[in-house]
């Protein structure tokens, strides 16, 4: 036993009632975990774990000895009974690994019961430690097979939870009298965000993506390659979003030995399998092999650790993470990094809005300590100003609102995860409200699976969908408007049929998917129309729409063919998940407190030179824009 361990258990020892029966203590990654005999005590004063939460400065987790556990069989009996059947629990299942009950329920509150009432008492009545997770409202395949992948790795990702809490809680060697920070990807352009943070005890990733317009090795990963890292000196790695040129590289850690642990929020667990799976799939579909595989997607997903907002956790000897709402997508998070004992505080924003908008709550802006920050700049040039989201609503209803009118078809090209869900929020209440005409709209593509896994989140979307969802009991997503498009006859049918519609499918600039065989059965009617709520890269079929191309030439089955442009294109901006040059200045301005030092990332080269000249200029902010390779000292 480490002397860590020991003088936590002298603690916890002290702060128990003596009836306690304390069989262990031990850490299972950055929480402490108390395995005793009769639980409910504890469980029963919540007063007792808080003030030893305070006392150790850990996280702690009660759960009961093997020995005092109630049989499966009549636990399950005991749940129905205690929970009521307004909860429609969909599930249960045992790890009898964590000792935990697995309870899935469409109305998780019901089980937890008001102040936790319910869940007690079936620690109480089984001595098993509830898990309560959400059902789904849209089935999701991904959740499922999440799931099951943790139940059933459960004994091998204890054993690695056990190893990561002794590298955790080691002892700090060293003064930490300095903080560096090196660009690995991501400064001067967007894409392949990756940073390496160092302290004399610990060593950090922030982000580890792929840019996916990469034309090969040198412009497509991070440059991981520095002498300085090394994957076994390597404590953690800190995901901030889904999104791959944030997440697309981590499976590569892990296939060339990397066994530590991914922190990042729940939703942002789920989001990220989904598209580093469609990631591979793809590039097994183009022949352009990846230098990693699935095996090594599953082994980031067990081993990554969830956090809620605002929590906070030790991950390395020095430094202590907290994740704050970046309002960039679901789950998108910036990084407050408490190092040194509070010596250094960090930010990283990550991709971040600084607007509310219908499906998230704007950016944090206020932290408890910053000494240096690193922001994006993805539309930080002086001329990226856009619409304002009321503003972007009203252009998009009154462009669908007159090609449905006059008879004809919407494409919407989205992208998966955020922008889809934003349009469809607003797609459910104008139609809803009477203002659109009652049409079918049609969810293709990877958008239904991401839609799904948001309604299992609820509670990282915006108050406004909160209240309307657990308050009013009225989900939009589920709307009956939407209708699930999930083979080719049913997109023959509805492109054949000469009813009005609106299609919302994936690629977001028409890159590959089924967007493309829309368009081209869509593009040479006149009443239909194209709308695009997103940006369309250089070179990208989206672009050459938007610039007005009267002909394309697209392939078909093996064969070249030349579509005439005949539909309606139409451009609305202000549905981005990024803030722009306002915004941006306006982040800034709001900041509480000020830091000392602000790097500018994640922007074309001119817009991040743009951007930190302007910061300096109005706040006085030391500012730099480092290159792809530098590191630069912050403390």
């Amino acid at each position: 036993m480490s002397n860590m361990i020991k003088e936590i258990t002298e603690k916890i020892t002290e702060r128990l009632p003596e009836k306690v029966k304390l069989a262990k203590v031990e850490f299972e990654g950055p929480e402490v975990v108390i395995y005793t005999k009769n639980p409910e005590i504890i469980k029963d004063n919540g007063n007792i774990i808080r003030e030893l939460a305070k006392d150790t400065r850990k996280r702690i987790i009660i759960r009961s000895d093997k020995s005092v556990l109630t049989p499966p069989t009549e636990t399950i009996e005991k749940i129905e009974e205690i929970v009521p059947s307004d909860a429609e629990i969909t599930d249960i299942s045992f790890d009898d690994v964590t000792c935990e009950v697995i309870i899935e329920s469409k109305k998780p509150g019901l089980v937890i019961g008001k102040y936790g009432t319910t869940s007690r008492e079936i620690v109480k009545q089984t001595g098993w430690a509830p898990k309560i997770l959400r059902t789904p409202p849209i089935n999701s395949e991904t959740i499922r097979k999440i799931r099951l992948s943790l139940r059933k790795n459960s004994k091998e990702r204890k054993k690695f939870l056990q190893k990561l809490g002794k590298r955790i809680h080691r002892e700090a060697l060293f003064d930490n009298d300095w903080v560096r920070l090196t660009s690995l990807g991501g400064f001067r352009e967007v894409g392949r965000s990756c940073l390496f943070l160092q302290t004399p005890n610990s060593k950090v990733l922030l982000d580890c993506g792929v840019n996916v317009a990469g034309v090969d090795d040198k412009t497509a990963f991070p440059f991981l390659n520095v002498p300085e890292f090394n994957l076994n000196d390597l404590d953690a790695v800190i995901l901030t979003h889904a999104h791959l040129d944030h997440s697309g590289f981590i499976p590569y850690l892990y296939h060339y030995g990397y066994e530590g642990p991914v922190y990042c929020t729940t939703p942002t667990r789920d989001v990220t399998t989904l598209l580093q799976q469609d990631h591979l799939d793809i590039s097994h579909r183009e022949d352009k092999p990846l230098p990693f595989n699935i095996k090594d997607v599953k082994e980031a997903l067990n081993k990554t650790i969830t956090l809620d907002y605002g929590e906070v956790t030790d991950i390395s000897p020095d430094i202590r993470l907290t994740l704050h709402n970046a309002g960039h997508i679901v789950g998108s998070a910036m990084a407050h990094l408490h190092i040194g004992d509070g010596k250094h505080n960090f930010v990283y924003t990550g991709d971040f809005k600084n607007e509310k908008s219908r499906l998230l709550e704007p950016s944090v802006s206020r932290f408890p300590r910053i000494e240096s920050m690193v922001m994006e700049s993805t539309y930080g040039g002086h001329e990226d100003v856009t619409p304002t989201r009321n503003t972007a609503e009203k252009e998009l209803i009154k462009s669908i609102y007159s090609t449905l009118n006059g008879g004809g078809k919407v494409l919407i090209p989205v992208f998966a995860v955020g922008r889809a869900q934003e349009i469809m929020i607003v797609l459910e209440e104008y139609i809803n409200h009477g203002i659109l005409k009652d049409v079918p709209v049609y969810i293709d593509g990877m958008i239904w699976e991401a839609t799904a896994i948001h309604t299992a989140h609820p509670e990282f979307l915006s108050k406004d969908l909160r209240d309307q969802i657990f308050h009013i009991g009225k989900n939009p997503f589920t709307s009956e408007v939407f209708k699930k498009v999930t083979n080719n006859e049913q997109r023959q049918r509805l492109i054949d049929s000469k009813e009005p519609c609106i299609i919302l499918s994936t690629s977001g600039m028409l890159t590959g998917g089924n967007s493309v065989e829309y368009f081209k059965n869509l593009c040479e009617d006149s009443n239909n129309s194209i709308i695009f709520v997103g940006y369309q890269s250089e070179g990208s079929l989206g672009r050459r729409i938007q610039k007005g191309f009267d002909e394309i030439p697209l392939e078909t089955n093996g064969v070249t063919e030349l579509y005439n442009v005949n539909l309606k294109v139409v451009t609305v901006d202000g549905f981005g998940g990024h803030s722009d040059r306002k915004q941006l200045m306006e982040y800034v301005r709001k900041l509480s407190p000020k830091p000392d030092k602000i790097l500018v990332c994640h922007g074309d080269a001119y817009k991040a030179l743009d951007l930190a000249s302007s910061i300096y200029r109005s706040y006085k902010i030391e500012t730099k824009t480092p290159m792809n390779l530098e590191t630069t000292r912050l403390q």
